[in-house]
């Protein structure tokens, strides 16, 4: 029997192809061009004075920063939107959520256990650590666990845009 095109609930492409890349290209954007924002923003009481510059080797962890940033937006944007195949989906997906689980995990160092929760204290940054890798780390394990997929068969057939993975029968 012929494969049956299986189209991806739209949530899950805007999501994945649109929305969290463009995301990590802004992280990528502060990472490299706003330092001194980016490490006020991250936590203040450690970040240089304004009006001192940026350490050469935090500079160049942050411009290193960057570049995670922007393989990450082109691993979801590019990767995703250039396979059919639901396996490659779901093993990047599932080296996604790894990352996610450690980017959480990074965020212990600040020693403010509150980061995590105290909705009322974050600042544009903390906004991007934590609820939006919460909604990313949840929109992974959605797709890891099928849901909205209709039964979540594995898909073999390497055309196509990722918005349009092959289910084989």
């Amino acid at each position: 029997m012929a494969p049956r095109p299986t189209t991806l609930p739209l949530a899950y492409r805007v999501f994945f192809l649109i929305v969290e890349p463009a995301s990590a290209l802004v992280g990528a954007f502060y990472a490299h061009f706003r330092q001194s924002t980016y490490l006020a923003l991250t936590d203040a009481g450690s970040a240089p004075a304004a009006s001192s510059p940026v350490p050469a080797g935090t500079s160049v962890a942050l411009s290193q920063l960057a570049n995670l940033y922007v393989l990450f937006a082109l691993n979801e944007a590019l990767v995703l939107r250039c396979t059919g195949d639901l396996t490659v989906w779901r093993v990047l997906l599932l080296v996604l959520l790894v990352a996610d689980l450690g980017h959480l995990l990074s965020l212990a160092a600040l020693g403010r256990p509150a980061v995590y929760w105290d909705v009322a204290a974050w600042n544009a940054v903390d906004w991007g650590n934590v609820p939006f890798v919460y909604l990313g780390a949840a929109m992974r394990v959605a797709f890891l666990a099928g849901v909205g997929l209709g039964g979540g068969g594995g898909a073999r057939s390497g055309a196509g845009v990722g918005a349009k993975p092959r289910k084989t029968a």
